[in-house]
């Protein structure tokens, strides 16, 4: 699918969860370079994509989506959801056994990703009642009242 190996595997996995993956190009600016999302669909170019690991960032706006928002031409993510996308994308990258520093790299997040990967590696995690409360994952205490593996660990991952 594409050529760097990296944003390939990223775009592979992506799939696999079952959001569609589509390479074109992106002549219009957009809001992270070389990535869109539309109708529930992360399109990508590879040529203008300047960070990989934003591939999982994008999915993960689309896997925290209801149904009925992610088959809209552009998503309108709320606060909450960008929380909720960030927690999604901590676990994508557990999962996958990435660095934090591919999602979290220094030139995204407002200058906030060195936090972010802080919070999370001490197990300090936004997000995550979210997640609990779409169905994708669960808290601690919960997840052992269910006997199952608390967040990172996803039970899904699409809302």
């Amino acid at each position: 699918m594409l050529t760097d190996p990296l944003s390939d595997r990223l775009a592979r996995f992506v799939e696999s969860v079952g959001i569609p993956v589509r390479t074109v190009s992106l002549p219009e600016p957009t809001f992270l370079p070389g990535l869109d999302i539309r109708y529930g669909e992360l399109l990508i170019d590879e040529e203008r994509l300047l960070y990989p690991g934003d591939i999982l960032h994008e999915a993960g706006h689309i896997a925290v989506s209801d149904t009925d928002e992610r088959r809209k031409e552009k998503l309108d993510p709320s606060p909450g959801d960008e929380m909720a996308t960030i927690a999604w994308s901590w676990a994508a990258l557990c999962h996958l056994g990435l660095s934090p520093e591919v999602v979290f790299h220094p030139e995204g997040y407002k200058g906030d990703a060195a936090a972010l990967i802080e919070n999370f590696s001490t197990g300090h995690y936004i997000g995550v009642p979210l997640l609990q409360l779409y169905g994708l994952s669960y808290e601690p205490r919960p997840a052992a009242e269910e006997g199952v593996a608390p967040y990172p660990h996803m039970l899904r991952w699409l809302r």
